[in-house]
């Protein structure tokens, strides 16, 4: 980005009328209000929010662990055991009914 030397002077000239613009706001509110207050909007999560936040967090975590799944098997793509088996078998059945074909063409 190319800034000219009159556009920086002129952006720190509506820098300082900010800043003074806040101190301004401040001693009328009678409080010591920081940039932060002005960008964020102010406090941020309540305490309760946080609490159910957690909670729900938690009772997801236990929920995971219930299930039995491993971590192996949350990654994307992965087979659980149960899955695992199911396929082998499936396979086996498969080999089974390929050989029996192949046998009864002879």
């Amino acid at each position: 980005m190319d800034l000219s030397l009159k556009s920086l002077e002129e952006a720190l000239l509506i820098r300082r009328q900010i800043g003074t613009l806040e101190k301004r706001l401040a001693s009328l509110l009678g409080t010591a209000l920081s940039r932060s207050a002005f960008k964020t909007g102010g406090k941020g999560m309540s305490a309760a929010t946080r609490a159910k936040l957690s909670a729900a967090a938690k009772a997801r975590w236990v929920k995971r662990k219930r299930s039995g799944v491993s971590k192996a098997a949350q990654k994307k793509g992965e087979l659980t055991p149960a899955g695992r088996k199911r396929l082998s078998q499936l396979m086996k059945a498969q080999w089974a009914a390929t050989r029996k074909a192949a046998a009864g063409k002879k």
